[in-house]
């Protein structure tokens, strides 16, 4: 827990976040979020990284929204690229994940994005469409009011490139 003590006090808390129109979210893992409730500034919102699809029962080592939201955090991320490739989950569960915090008043910072392999087939585009569209089949109109898109170019993550401004 010292590496999140010293990030918070070291980085966080010296920033100033002062606009209306920027939200600034950080994400510590779960074990975490205790320590980010108790020390970060409070202009920084504490997001999960993940929440269950499930809700409360025996779902052993998941973290349901309710948890979440019982513990003081209101916003989670879901689809993020690692979920997706580490854990198979799919685009039918990550729009599940969503809609559900959104049902149970949480926001979301809904991550898309594509391999390497797609990018350089051309299918950069049908990707991230697909990736949206099954968010957006289970959303309604006002849903989307809690929702923050991050996408995540997967091809960028550990190998030195970055995407454009263009590309993003």
């Amino acid at each position: 827990m010292s590496f999140t003590r010293d990030l918070i006090k070291k980085v966080v808390n010296k920033c100033v976040f002062s606009s209306d129109k920027v939200q600034v979210v950080v994400a510590p893992i779960a074990l975490h979020l205790g320590e980010a409730l108790r020390t970060i500034n409070k202009d920084v919102i504490i997001c999960a990284q993940n929440c269950s699809l499930t809700g409360t029962g025996a779902f052993t080592g998941e973290i349901s929204v309710e948890h979440l939201k019982d513990f003081g955090i209101n916003w989670t991320l879901t689809g993020h690229s690692e979920r997706r490739a580490m854990f198979g989950e799919t685009s039918k569960i990550v729009a599940g994940k969503t809609k559900r915090a959104i049902d149970l008043k949480m926001e979301v910072i809904a991550c898309i994005g594509e391999q390497l392999a797609d990018r350089e087939a051309g299918k950069t585009f049908e990707v991230v469409s697909e990736q949206l569209g099954a968010i957006n089949d289970v959303l309604t109109a006002a849903d989307w009011a809690h929702v923050a898109i991050a996408y995540e170019p997967v091809w960028a993550i550990g190998t030195g490139l970055s995407a454009s401004a263009a590309q993003a």
